[in-house]
């Protein structure tokens, strides 16, 4: 009998954090990339989220400088998972260019409200196809966009979390 190879995928999965003053870490939102490439067999296990390098930068002086940053393994596993999406190789590495294209973006990339966390995130669902804007009532709440995301792409066929 001849045996059948597993299919290979990556998997975005869109998470939330929700932050407290009492953890000293406010509400996020970020990606998490796990899987096998297609075409080399490479295993991804990485996540990315888009955050301002100085907190008191980013709320007192408009822009301020930015970092991508990625989170410990038992911190995700602490965060809410909103939902998943599979991915092509391509795909993927458009991502992955992406998170590197706002890693590396000149200047102060961060704004809270016009470049933050969630801005970042919402670009990586327009990349995999999603419906995705950032109304102001959203700009500081990364759970509640992304339930409203959740919303909006019924297609995810996902439970908007309390």
């Amino acid at each position: 009998m001849a045996s059948v190879p597993a299919q290979a995928a990556v998997q975005v999965s869109f998470h939330s954090f929700n932050g407290s003053v009492l953890w000293g870490r406010y509400p996020h939102t970020f990606v998490v990339f796990q899987g096998v490439l297609d075409d080399t067999g490479q295993m991804v296990n990485e996540n990315f989220g888009f955050s301002a390098k100085y907190t008191t930068q980013a709320i007192t002086s408009g822009p301020a400088e930015h970092e991508i940053i990625v989170e410990e393994q038992r911190t995700i596993a602490d965060t809410n998972r909103h939902f998943t999406i599979t991915v092509s190789d391509t795909k993927y590495r458009e991502l992955r260019a992406e998170v590197e294209r706002w890693r590396n973006h000149p200047g102060r990339y961060y704004d809270l409200d016009e470049r933050n966390c969630i801005h970042f995130v919402a670009r990586m669902a327009q990349l995999v196809g999603l419906q995705v804007d950032v109304p102001e009532d959203f700009l500081r709440r990364p759970k509640a966009w992304l339930n409203y995301i959740t919303r909006n792409n019924p297609q995810l066929h996902a439970r908007e979390i309390d």
